[in-house]
């Protein structure tokens, strides 16, 4: 099975229409387009019943006390963890790919209703739902696709990767709400075959992407 976007070259940056927050010259950063990226797929198993995708940035920092902060960097060598921006389910094997902005087009403050989906699919929520705990202004769940906002103080280019799993289910054995790494869990042993595509990005002028 092969994956790949017509809004960015595998391995290559990500434009910011397809970004949460794009870079800005006087306040670091601005809220973007947060449209989510095209993709087709091909070569699938004849035994496919659905998809599931995911998107993870592996490249987050593990402790955020200089997160964001003036006079301060993110140094590379930092352990870094798993973020998800996209948790979708329930994919009819019949489809051949995605739309860019079928199913995000814009930042929604306050979260992104869900779990139902376009298309009859379901979407869990991602990482942004706990990033913005307690934000008085963009708390929520935020189900679905929330692109790229990666520190601007950090020292690395962040990668994004796009990976599409074809099942032998119809509907991914997951109820109410839910993560990306409880779909990795479901998913185990239902696989049939699973294919990537990586962009890159960056907020921080001095890294290039």
């Amino acid at each position: 099975m092969k994956i790949a976007s017509a809004s960015f070259d595998n391995n290559q940056p990500i434009p910011n229409a397809n970004a949460f927050c794009a870079p800005d010259p006087s306040s670091h950063v601005t809220m973007s387009s947060n449209k989510n990226p095209a993709l087709s797929w091909k070569d699938v198993p004849t035994e496919t019943k659905s998809f599931a995708l995911l998107c993870h940035d592996p490249d987050v920092p593990s402790q955020g006390d200089d997160v964001n902060q003036e006079d301060k960097t993110i140094p590379a060598d930092l352990p870094r963890i798993d973020f998800y921006h996209w948790v979708l389910v329930d994919l009819a094997a019949t489809a051949t790919g995605i739309e860019e902005g079928e199913y995000s087009d814009g930042v929604t403050a306050g979260g992104k209703d869900g779990p139902a989906g376009p298309n009859g699919t379901r979407q869990g929520v991602n990482d942004y739902t706990n990033w913005f705990a307690g934000d008085a202004d963009m708390g929520g769940d935020y189900y679905g696709y929330d692109g790229p906002c990666p520190p601007w103080n950090d020292t690395i280019v962040h990668h994004y990767t796009f990976t599409l799993y074809a099942l032998d289910v119809e509907k991914c054995p997951l109820d109410g709400k839910f993560t990306g790494a409880d779909v990795r869990e479901a998913i185990a042993g239902h696989v049939l075959a699973e294919a990537s595509v990586t962009g890159i990005y960056s907020l921080n002028p001095d890294v290039k992407a």
